[in-house]
Formats: structure tokens, sequence, C-alpha cells
């Protein structure tokens, strides 16, 4: 029985070795802290310059952020390791390039933030060829090279990721965004543009965001928002919440129509706190207590119209003009015919004065006789 003990003991040692080596994919990685009651890795300021290989595959809340990763290539998140992960943040790390496919084996994947890396290049299928069902995303103060921004329209463009419902693009001094670039976002509720530098969305569509309830625009340079931009707000049947303060609103005849907007609309939050920039005269106004008295509106607001209907007018007054000048020349044509000989004959009489003057003062002759005669 001694020997039968002995195997016994071999036996339970060789399963709880083997048990250990299962275990291993799912221990946690040196320089990260693991809460695996949470379902949580945490790498946060590690000085890390790439995804840790051994992340445990129960994973679902993943913060690397505050490292040196500076790029995050294709495969960065081995395929299959981690088939739960729904958030990943990603902020602070000093990237610079997301490459194709960098995130395409994340099948889990909600939420990702990108914020506050300065990147020079975002491939529009860093998701893959398939798209991502990523429901949030965030680029605060990560879209400062405009050719990241095109990427992301790209990206957006495609319908990559058509479940997208918070888009996240503040702090990135933005002027203006490509055309379009929010069509294909059917289930987008919230869009947040604050801190930036817009001034203007005329290129800028909302058809087709049926569902978004919240936009955020303050903290912009937008001067005035035009007829188009307004119809669009009035068409979004969910949009409850625009946010437009600390913005330059230039109080001139162009702004009436934003003005009499935000009289009959709830939609904008604290509206009463919005104020003319400029002019001097206009200077810390509520734009809800404009009246039409205290905008100049002597000039027609549309003058580029204005100046080609004074052409026109002026086309026809002259041809007018030059029809009766031609028609007087035509019912007084003998009177003129007869002033025409008269001039011609008057300037002929004159040359032959000045003819005969010339031969007389060239001929010696008859300048000594002339000078005879005097005497």
């Amino acid at each position: 029985m001694p020997g039968c003990g002995a195997l016994c003991l071999g036996l339970l040692l060789h399963v709880l070795l083997g048990c250990g080596s299962a275990q291993q994919p799912g221990s946690c990685p040196a320089l990260c802290e693991c809460l695996e009651a949470a379902k949580t890795v945490k790498c946060v300021n590690r000085n890390l310059t790439a995804v840790p290989p051994d992340l445990p595959s129960y994973v679902r809340n993943l913060f690397i952020t505050g490292n040196r990763l500076a790029r995050l290539p294709a495969g960065a998140f081995p395929a299959q390791r981690l088939p739960d992960l729904r958030a990943l943040n990603l902020s602070g790390n000093h990237l610079r390039a997301v490459e194709a496919g960098a995130l395409a084996a994340l099948p889990a994947l909600r939420q990702l933030d990108l914020s506050g890396n300065p990147l020079v290049s975002l491939s529009p299928q860093v998701f893959g060829e398939g798209g991502s069902p990523l429901e949030e995303l965030a680029l605060r103060g990560a879209l400062r090279d405009h050719s990241v921004l095109l990427s992301l329209a790209a990206m957006l463009q495609s319908g990559a990721l058509r479940n997208l419902s918070r888009l996240e693009l503040a702090d990135n001094g933005l002027l203006l965004l490509p055309a379009g670039m929010f069509t294909a976002l059917p289930a987008l509720r919230q869009l947040d543009l604050s801190n930036n530098s817009l001034v203007g969305l005329r290129n800028v569509s909302f058809q087709g965001l049926g569902q978004l309830q919240s936009l955020n625009l303050s903290n912009n340079s937008l001067g005035v928002l035009r007829n188009g931009t307004l119809a669009q707000f009035r068409g979004l049947p969910a949009l409850r919440h625009i946010g437009l303060g600390r913005n330059t609103w230039v109080c001139d005849c162009a702004i009436e129509d934003l003005v009499a907007w935000l009289k009959e609309s709830d939609q904008v939050e604290g509206k009463e706190a919005l104020t003319c920039a400029y002019p001097d005269k206009m200077l810390g106004k509520a734009l809800l207590k404009i009246n039409g008295s205290d905008l100049n509106c002597s000039m027609p607001v549309d003058l580029p119209s204005q100046l080609q209907t004074s052409y026109v007018f002026l086309g026809i007054v002259l041809a007018l003009i030059g029809a009766i000048f031609l028609l007087v020349l035509y019912l007084n044509r003998k009177g003129i015919k007869k002033w025409m000989h008269n001039i011609r004959d008057a300037c002929r009489d004159h040359m032959e004065g000045y003819h005969y003057r010339y031969e007389i003062n060239a001929d010696p002759r008859l300048t000594n006789l002339s000078s005879n005669s005097d005497v």
C-alpha cells in the first residue's frame, strides 16, 4: 500500500502542476495591477513601450495609460486572447501611429479612449475590414494633425463604426470639419466638439443623425449659425441639448436668424448667457435681448446678389440711354449732316488761310515786297 500512496501523491502533484500551467495565460503581467474580481487590469505610468503580451483572458476593462508605446502595430492585441475586453483606455501614451488591424482582434470592444496622444497616423482600417461593434470613442486632444482628422473621417464614412453612440472630439483645435463626416453614424447620441476653433458649420451635415441627443459646440470661434444649419437642428427629433456657450458671436444683420431661433427653441442649454463679441457697440449684449433696431441693417445681408442686381439694372439703363441717343441722331440726320458740312467748309477756309500765309513767308521775293509795301 505504501507504493499506492506514493502513486496517488505523484498523480496529485501532476494534476496540480497541470492546473498551474493552465492558469499561466491568466497570470498578471509584472508591471500591471490585476483585479480579477472586477475583471480589470491597470498598467499605468510604467514606461511600457508595447502592449504586454501576457494579459489575463478574463479582462474586461484594460487601462494602459501614461506609458511610451509610440505605435500600435497590427496584432497589438493577440487574436482570441481577450474575448471579453469591452473597455480599452490607451490615453496619454505618446502614441503617434495606430496601424491597420491594430484593434481587429477585439470582438467585444465597446469603449475606446485614445485621448492625449499626438497622433500623426491613424489607419482607417484600424478595426480591420469587417468594422467594429464600438459604441464609444474618445479622441480628446489626439487630432492635432490634419491628416489624422481626414483618416478619422474616412473611417467614419466607411461605416466601420455604425454602432457608435458617443464621439468625443474636444480639445483638438479644429477649424473646419470634413464634409459628410458624420453621415454614416445612425446610432450616434452624443457628439462633443467643444474647446476647438470651429469658425463655421456650413459644410457639416447632421442629416441621418436621428438618434442624436446631445451636441456640444461650446468654446469655439463660431460667429453665426446660418439658416441651413438651424434647419438641420430643427429636423433632429431627439436633439434636446445643444451647447453654444463661449463663442465669438458677431451681432450684425446675419445673426437675426440665429436670434429668432434661440427665442423659439428649447434645445439650447444656457441660452440666456449667450452674448455678443463683436462689434464693440454690441459687446456683452445678450443675444436673446437683441431687436431689429439694435442692428444696422441698412445694407442687405446678401450683398453679392444685391450687387449682381445693381449691375443688371445699370446695364439696362445704359442700353436705354444708348437707344435714345441713336434715335435722336436718326431724327436729326439732315441737320447734323448740314452742320457737319459747315464745319468742314469752315475748317477748309481756315486751312487755306494758313497755307497762303505759309507761301508768302516761304518766298523771299514776296517777303521783300511785303516789307516795302509796309514801308
